[in-house]
C-alpha cells in the first residue's frame, strides 16, 4: 500500500473521539495495509485494541466502559504515533511499546532480543509433566535465552531450582537482565554469555530448555518486514535451520544429570530434523493452546544415540 496514502489517513482523525474509536479506526487501517500478525496478536482488532490502550497507558484489561472516554490531544498525539511505528516501519507491536506477555508474567522487550511466542511457556505452567519431577528439579539452563523469558518463568515455576540463562549476544543478555533485575531473580537467576554450551564447563543441569535459532534460508528469504526487526541471530540457523540444533544434540548430555531431560524448539525445522536423524526417537510435544516443533529427549537417550549424532 502507498505510504503517502496510509500517511494521509493518519493525519485524518479529526473526527475521532474515543478510545473506541481509535481501535476501530486502526484495526482498518491495518486491515488495508496488509499487516503480518505472527508475534503474539492474532489479529489487526487484537493488536489495535492492545496498542491503543497501551498508548494510553492502561492495562489490557482494561474494562470496555472506559473505551468511551475521550482522548486529550497528547494521547491522541501518541496514539498515532503507534500506529504510525506500526504500518509505516511495519514494527511489531512489543518493540513499539517494549514490552512481552510470557507465561502470564510482563517482560521489557526492544529489537536486540526475539518477540516471546514460543509454546514452551505452556510446559513451564505444567512444570515440564511428566517429563522431570519438580521436587527434585534444582538446576535449569535456558539456553538461546534472548530476553530470559523462559530462563525467569522457569524460576518461578520452581522456586528451589537455580536458573542460568546463556546467549552467545551480549545485547540479548543486557535485556535479560533488566528482566531479571525487574522480576527480582538476580539471587536465583544467572546471565552467561556464551555461544551454546562453551563457556558452561562443569555445570551440569536437570533440565536444559531451548528455542535455539531454527529458522531455514529459504524461510529467512521469505521472511515479512515485521521480522526483519527482530535479530537475524536469534532466527537463522543455516540451510535447512538446523546448525544450532545439531550441536546442542551432539554435546548437551555432557550437561544434563542422569535423569535430566533436553526440550527443544525447532518449530517447522521439526521435519528436517526428523528427516536428517531418523534413528532418533524424537517425541514432539502437542499443545493444547496451539504451537508445535518441540522435542524431549532424556540424558540416557541422547548418551544411548550418540553415535548417530555426528
Amino acid at each position: 500500500m502507498d505510504h503517502r496514502l496510509i500517511t494521509t489517513q493518519l493525519n485524518e482523525t479529526k473526527g475521532l473521539k474515543t478510545l473506541q474509536d481509535f481501535m476501530r479506526w486502526g484495526a482498518s487501517c491495518f486491515m488495508q495495509a496488509e499487516l503480518s500478525f505472527s508475534h503474539g496478536m492474532a489479529s489487526a482488532i487484537d493488536e489495535a485494541v492492545y496498542l491503543s490502550l497501551r498508548a494510553v497507558y492502561l492495562p489490557v484489561d482494561t474494562p470496555e466502559i472506559y473505551w468511551q472516554g475521550r482522548l486529550t490531544p497528547i494521547e491522541k498525539k501518541r496514539l498515532i504515533n503507534f500506529f504510525t511505528q506500526r504500518i509505516i516501519d511495519r514494527k511489531p507491536a512489543a518493540y513499539i511499546t517494549q514490552e512481552g506477555w510470557f507465561s502470564g508474567l510482563l517482560f521489557y522487550i526492544d529489537e536486540r532480543v526475539l518477540v516471546p511466542r514460543s509454546p514452551i511457556s505452556e510446559l513451564i505452567e505444567n512444570q515440564f509433566s511428566p517429563w522431570i519431577d519438580p521436587y527434585t528439579t534444582s538446576s535449569i539452563l535456558d539456553l538461546c535465552t534472548g530476553s530470559a523469558c523462559i530462563g525467569i518463568a522457569c524460576a518461578y515455576a520452581f522456586p528451589d531450582a537455580e536458573v542460568d540463562v546463556v546467549d552467545i549476544s551480549q545485547d540479548a543478555l543486557d535485556v535479560a537482565n533488566i528482566n531479571i533485575q525487574k522480576h527480582a531473580m538476580d539471587e536465583r537467576v544467572v546471565a552467561i554469555q556464551s555461544d551454546l554450551f562453551s563457556n558452561l564447563d562443569g555445570k551440569i543441569y536437570d533440565l536444559i530448555v531451548t528455542n535455539p535459532p531454527y529458522v531455514d534460508q529459504e524461510d529467512i528469504d521469505a521472511l515479512t518486514q515485521e521480522f526483519k526487526h527482530e535479530p537475524q541471530l536469534g532466527l537463522a540457523s543455516g540451510n535447512d535451520g538446523l546448525d544450532a540444533t545439531r550441536i546442542i544434540l551432539q554435546q548437551a548430555a555432557q550437561y544434563l544429570s542422569r535423569d535430566g531431560v533436553l526440550i527443544v524448539e525447532v518449530g517447522n525445522s521439526q521435519y528436517a530434523l526428523s528427516e536428517a536423524f531418523p534413528q532418533i526417537p524424537f517425541y514432539w510435544l502437542e499443545f493444547q493452546k496451539g504451537g508445535e516443533g518441540v522435542f524431549v529427549l532424556t540424558a540416557q537417550q541422547l548418551e544411548e544415540y550418540t553415535t548417530h549424532l555426528v
